[in-house]
């Protein structure tokens, strides 16, 4: 069976800095996973290389077995910790820019998600709140019809409601035959919605299970293990 992301032997480096060392991963369609680690860790270099942002020094990247390039540009939608839209732009303005850059663009999904997430065309973008504009770029990011969803830190700094509406959105709006992989350091917040969880510390892969391995066969929560695993 053919995986949806096939990591092998990533290493990226900037100078003498190593973001990644030799990271080999497979994920499996129909999963929300959690990418979990510390800031620094190499959980957004692991994402841009999957997305086609940026290369790895080494090691090979496959998304439904195609090598990342332009062809696996449509499969990956990708959300970064910084917003894709422009300040002067109205939510009308962000939902056309997406659509006219790519063709997989769901206007109808976007719409419905708007109506969840309290939005309105006819918003500023520049008016919105922090946690407003994180529920904007996901439905950006998950109106696209892709094969894998890669969401950066999409709850990172904003209040508690924000994210309850946030992690509802990606549940509710999520595609079963599609993935997504969330990286975050909130761990207790969005560790209900997660299938798997990736522990990456210091560019490595230190543990890939199954949420409910962890805990029926450790007793722990993921936010507990995650603890113990990054304990200094």
């Amino acid at each position: 069976m053919e995986h949806l992301i096939q990591f092998k032997d990533i290493s990226k480096n900037y100078g003498r800095r190593h973001a990644l060392h030799n990271v080999s991963l497979n994920i499996s369609e129909g999963k929300i996973i959690g990418l979990l680690g510390t800031n620094g860790s190499g959980k957004s270099t692991l994402m841009k290389i999957a997305a086609g942002l940026i290369q790895p020094t080494s090691g090979t990247v496959k998304v439904k077995g195609t090598p990342v390039g332009l062809t696996t540009k449509s499969l990956v939608s990708f959300m970064p910790d910084r917003p894709l839209t422009e300040s002067w732009m109205k939510v009308s303005d962000a939902i056309h820019f997406l659509k006219d850059f790519y063709p997989d663009f769901n206007v109808e999904k976007a719409h419905h998600m708007l109506e969840f997430m309290n939005l309105k065309l006819n918003d500023k973008i520049s008016s919105l709140s922090k946690g407003m504009n994180e529920r904007l770029q996901l439905t950006l990011a998950l109106s696209r019809n892709a094969s894998v969803y890669m969401l950066d830190e999409p709850i990172g700094g904003v209040d508690p409601v924000a994210r309850s509406k946030i992690l509802n959105a990606i549940v509710e709006f999520y595609n079963e035959d599609s993935s997504i992989i969330i990286s975050t350091h909130l761990v207790n917040d969005i560790e209900r919605i997660f299938d798997e969880v990736v522990f990456i510390r210091n560019g490595e892969i230190v543990m890939h299970e199954e949420v409910e391995n962890i805990r029926f066969q450790h007793g722990k929560s993921i936010d507990e293990m995650f603890k113990e695993v990054f304990a200094e």
